[in-house]
């Protein structure tokens, strides 16, 4: 699938592809918000963490299903397989943007 996304998100899904944490932490802010199961990670320190979590927790791919743009919101549909329970899953990322960084991120 073809699509047209911000730097920041392209730049995110290369970086997790990659499972690059220290240039996924570069997509975001300084003081981003990521929520995540229920919990919210604020700072790229506290972002770091929980990709590092995620990553260590839960082996998985991430295929982009489907994506719209409108103004500084990027909703990014996605389907997540790897060895977790009710794999695989359909989550919906919503990216809000400033300055060519993430300023927030939804995962649900």
């Amino acid at each position: 699938m073809s699509l047209t996304l911000p730097k920041a998100v392209t730049n995110y899904l290369a970086a997790f592809e990659g499972k690059d944490t220290e240039l996924l932490a570069h997509c975001f802010a300084d003081d981003a918000l990521v929520h995540d199961e229920g919990r919210d990670y604020r700072g790229l320190d506290a972002i770091r963490s929980w990709v590092q979590e995620t990553q260590t927790k839960y082996k998985y791919r991430m295929e982009p299903l489907d994506t719209s743009v409108s103004g500084k919101t990027v909703q990014l549909r996605a389907r997540l397989t790897g060895d977790f329970p009710g794999s695989p899953v359909d989550l919906d990322y919503r990216f809000t943007l400033a300055n060519d960084k993430i300023t927030s991120l939804e995962i649900g």
